[in-house]
């Protein structure tokens, strides 16, 4: 008798090419398509050369500039010319500035159901709205993908989320998340792919599937999908990729490790309070808190649907003058659609400032909200200092409440608005306009095309294999739930210095201790000790990089967010957790440690000698791992195997 299975058992099945299909035991997936934005493209492309192959070997490689796109000088510019001109001679299509964010445009143009895509972004899952078994990754292993190396991970627990009913008005997707968050926490989907099915997914449209997909990532795991049905075949249609359309749902009677249930009818409008995406309140509960911003848009509510319904509360209306609103649609063909049926006229008229088809605001790139600001964002992320202005609290909230908190300046239910719910009419066909994507050179013409190198890409700093032995200071001591924007902040000043690392290291941990670059560096290295869920958030691998230059050896905490310990192995950082978490309380900055790590097939014993004592460590890396670290790092690694 055949075992019925999950849509994730069924894509893994088809892709695994290592490792046995066991709960937390490593697989290798092999990767059909990859993607990179401008602010991890740089390097991740840096690392495709040092690798040395002509050509990419997935199926589709797309990069994407939408991050960078501020250039208040040379420096995102000539990166922009250099992914451009290594797109063309390695076989990449390349997403010229403006037109639009690669989790929406990927998934208008490229993403399919059943096939494997890991992007330079956190947020890649996005395509699992689509049916996509999509995953963020660090720049290095999306190097190592289009080099033909299969993509590791811990094969994942199966959260089935089960979505019953219809929504009622003025309660949409973002809210589903939410109540997502509400019920697990930042660290609640760790190990796990939340897998959506029931009957009410009938009322989802892909739109709102990759919204939910999208801010799943918060709750850290290793992805988001939906199945693949009629309403995925009605939107790829729309697209004229029905070709690209496969059926694609769980099998009758397939288990879960956990299932959760959650009633569309049931849901209130919600909100994600400072500083974490997991802190959820109803907004009936901040109802007439004063706001000076609303930002509508980014990767997770960026669509035609998000932007028309918006436009649907805002029409023939003013803005409250106790705020400015910022708008940024998630694509062209958005953009395109919201020019024909009105909806840009009405949302300009109403005051809105309608910024360009890319992240902005939302990685602190422009648009930073005034001292001690209330800013209600349909984006994912609400850590402090995220927004460019350290002391704003950023609350998350569904397009509805921030269109209806818009209205009057001051936080509102948008149930309470005397207003019937806009509808929204999909167009059979989108206006498909393919002419900011270029396309790469043939294998014949490739060797004629010149890479463009700028002043500010700096050369790849190579690391040294690591001994048996490590020693040095505790350098920084941290709590929990550091994220990757505390490790290597966003924002206007830093991001055009990915592509130079002396440069960015310069900022590591800026916002928790601005003396820690100088520190390390005087000291010749040493180490990081922190709590629970050390590295979450976005997938940056710079949050890596930038300490291994600086002479971080090993990071010892409690416990890692998934993509930044991968990150940590790929530059040659040994990740390491407390057996007993209790010893933390144990390890101050300043201590003088001795690690021996030996061949890593073990766990390691730690010598505190400024106390004095013996702290039992551990880790989960496997065989490979331990290869990859022993050897400085996956680069070096990888250019042994390819």
């Amino acid at each position: 008798m055949l075992m019925s299975k999950t849509i994730t058992q069924k894509i893994i099945e088809q892709h695994i090419v290592d490792g046995q299909p066991k709960s937390g035991e490593e697989i290798a997936l092999k990767v059909d398509q990859t993607l990179t934005q401008d602010a991890t493209g740089t390097m991740s492309y840096l690392q495709f050369e040092a690798i040395k192959l002509p050509f990419v070997k997935t199926e589709l490689s797309v990069s994407y500039v939408d991050h960078n796109t501020l250039q208040s000088d040379f420096r995102n510019a000539d990166d922009h010319l250099y992914l451009q001109s290594i797109a063309r001679k390695h076989g990449i299509i390349f997403s010229r500035p403006g037109n639009g964010i690669c989790h929406q445009l990927h998934l208008e143009r490229f993403a399919r159901p059943g096939k494997t895509l890991i992007g330079s972004d956190s947020h890649t899952p996005t395509a699992g709205g689509i049916g996509s078994f999509a995953m963020g990754a660090g720049g290095l292993d999306v190097a190592a993908a289009m080099a033909g190396m299969p993509f590791r991970i811990k094969y994942p627990r199966v959260m089935g989320i089960e979505i019953l009913g219809k929504f009622p008005d003025w309660v949409s997707a973002k809210d589903v998340i939410l109540e997502i968050l509400r019920r697990i926490d930042v660290k609640g989907g760790v190990g796990y792919v939340l897998e959506y099915f029931g009957e009410g997914i009938k009322n989802l449209t892909v739109p709102d599937r990759a919204t939910i997909t999208n801010m799943g990532t918060e709750t850290g795991c290793t992805t988001s999908i939906f199945p693949s049905d009629e309403i995925t075949r009605k939107f790829l249609k729309a697209e004229d990729r029905v070709d690209h359309w496969t059926e694609l749902k769980a099998d009758k009677g397939a288990e879960y490790d956990e299932i959760i249930t959650v009633k569309l009818d049931q849901l209130v409008p919600l909100a994600a309070c400072p500083h974490s995406p997991g802190k959820i309140k109803p907004v009936s509960e901040l109802q007439g808190m004063e706001v000076q911003q609303v930002g509508i848009g980014s990767c997770t509510n960026s669509s035609l649907r998000d932007m028309k319904i918006s436009a649907g509360i805002l029409g023939n209306k003013t803005i409250s003058d106790r705020l400015h609103v910022i708008m940024n649609p998630g694509s062209r063909q958005v953009v395109s659609h919201m020019v024909e049926d009105g909806d840009y006229n009405a949302l300009v008229a109403a005051g809105v400032r309608i910024l360009e088809n890319a992240c902005g605001a939302c990685i602190g790139m422009g648009a930073a909200p005034p001292t001690k600001a209330v800013c209600v964002r349909t984006y994912n992320r609400n850590f402090q200092g995220r927004s460019g202005t350290r002391d704003a609290d950023i609350y998350l909230v569904s397009p509805e409440t921030a269109a209806a908190t818009a209205l009057f300046g001051v936080f509102t239910d948008p149930r309470n608005l005397k207003i019937p719910y806009p509808g929204v009419e999909f167009p059979e066909k989108f206006n498909i306009n393919d002419n900011m994507f270029v396309f790469p050179a043939s294998r014949e013409d490739a060797g004629n095309v010149e890479i463009i190198r700028g002043p500010n890409i700096a050369p790849l700093p190579e690391f040294k294999s690591l001994g048996t032995t490590l020693t040095g200071e505790v350098l920084l001591k941290v709590e929990d739930n550091i994220t990757t924007d505390h490790i290597m902040p966003a924002g206007a000043k830093i991001l055009p210095l990915r592509s130079n690392i002396p440069e960015i290291s310069k900022y590591v941990f800026e916002a928790v201790d601005p003396g820690f670059p100088m520190r390390s560096l005087e000291s010749g290295g040493g180490f990081i000790v922190g709590g629970a869920n050390y590295g979450q958030g976005s997938s940056r691998e710079h949050a890596a990089l930038a300490p291994k230059y600086l002479g971080i050896k090993a990071v010892i905490v409690k416990s890692f967010a998934r993509i930044h310990m991968a990150n940590l192995v790929n530059f040659g950082i040994v990740p390491l957790t407390f057996e007993n978490p209790d010893e933390y309380k144990v390890i101050d900055q300043g201590d003088h440690l001795e690690l021996i790590i030996g061949d890593l097939r073990r766990d390691v014993t730690l010598k505190n000698r400024t106390k004095d004592r013996k702290i039992n460590l551990k880790h989960t890396l496997s065989e490979l791992d331990a290869e990859i670290l022993k050897a400085g790092g996956k680069l070096p690694w990888v250019r042994t195997q390819v």
